[in-house]
């Protein structure tokens, strides 16, 4: 016998609604299949940066040690350009399967959204966070030569003679740019700003007296305090930092609620499956727990986290907003 169209109906109904659930099933037989058996070919590990840098440190790091976890070859590929912007998209185009990942940081990942006008990817949308590598703190410092001991020594100096002092950065929309912008914002502070192609021009010019401070990061500040040359005169993290226990912070040092921390994390394609995702953040969190690692990290003035997918996504998020508020008052412009 025949059934008419209007009595299939609830028949189709039961069938889809099978079929639905089998598929489901099926896909989260897939899932967990590929993490049972992933990765069986290597990884691209990208950093979105030139090599030398602490992204690029970390990324060789973590690399090599999640190669020998996971018994896959980890190659660190560098695609520098447009502040991290380069090798980003790339990674945000790429396959997800978890076979290309990314070292994201805090310019890639939260500040140049805010910065630039037309940005090739969504930081949030087009990404899957896998694990927080660690935060460190920037650090202010002078040339040793310097008549500043304190920050209240260039908050005095400024207000004497605004627009007087000039701070060198990394670049600008760097965490080391925007440090020295948010100083000047919350202590009413003038002063001219003088970018560089990175850390190390930077560096040479406080030392040549170019500029008269920088708000560094902490893996290239660090030596230059140890040998001599600069002073510290504050860190910019929420405690102080463990290679300078005697460097008070921003907040301690008058400005109550500065807080501004570099980071380093890991992110995969958005879509890339949750086991997948998973073992990677579970293996690199072991990675970031070893002894040997958590000492290196140190003495590159890291706090490790560990932080997983869930903790740094929230993370993220709420850096995002931070930064596109204080762009927004500082009114800065990239073009």
């Amino acid at each position: 016998m025949l059934l008419t169209q209007r009595a299939m109906r609830p028949v189709l109904a039961v069938l889809c609604t099978g079929c639905m659930a089998v598929a489901g099933h099926a896909g989260a037989q897939t899932g967990t299949h590929a993490a049972d058996h992933y990765p069986s070919k290597p990884i691209t590990y990208v950093v979105p940066f030139a090599a030398g840098g602490t992204t690029d440190l970390l990324g060789r790091l973590i690399g090599q040690k999640l190669s020998q976890t996971l018994g896959q070859s980890v190659v660190v590929e560098n695609r520098a350009g447009a502040g991290g912007n380069i090798g980003s998209d790339y990674v945000a185009k790429a396959p997800a399967d978890g076979y290309t990942i990314l070292g994201g940081t805090i310019s890639s990942h939260a500040i140049n959204t805010s910065l630039y006008p037309k940005m090739p990817y969504d930081p949030v949308k087009n990404f899957q966070p896998i694990t927080l590598i660690g935060t460190l703190p920037n650090v202010l410092v002078v040339n040793s030569s310097s008549p500043w001991k304190s920050v209240q020594d260039v908050i005095a100096a400024a207000k004497a003679k605004p627009g007087s002092i000039n701070f060198g950065s990394s670049g600008n929309g760097t965490s080391q740019h925007l440090a020295a912008e948010l100083f000047a914002n919350m202590a009413g502070l003038r002063m001219t700003h003088v970018p560089y192609k990175g850390s190390s021009q930077a560096v040479q010019a406080l030392l040549g007296s170019q500029v008269d401070l920088v708000f560094e990061n902490s893996l290239a500040a660090i030596p230059m305090i140890q040998s001599g040359k600069f002073r510290a005169l504050a860190t910019t993290g929420g405690k102080r930092a463990a290679e300078l226990p005697d460097v008070p912070t921003m907040a301690e040092s008058g400005l109550n609620g500065y807080e501004i921390v570099s980071w380093q994390a890991i992110f995969a394609p958005a879509g890339t499956p949750a086991p997948v995702v998973n073992k990677l953040s579970a293996e690199i969190g072991k990675i970031i727990r070893q002894p040997d690692v958590r000492a290196k990290l140190a003495s590159m003035g890291v706090e490790p986290s560990g932080a997983g997918p869930v903790e740094l996504s929230a993370f993220q998020k709420a850096e995002v907003a931070k930064w596109a508020n204080l762009i927004k008052v500082a009114n800065i412009h990239l073009e």
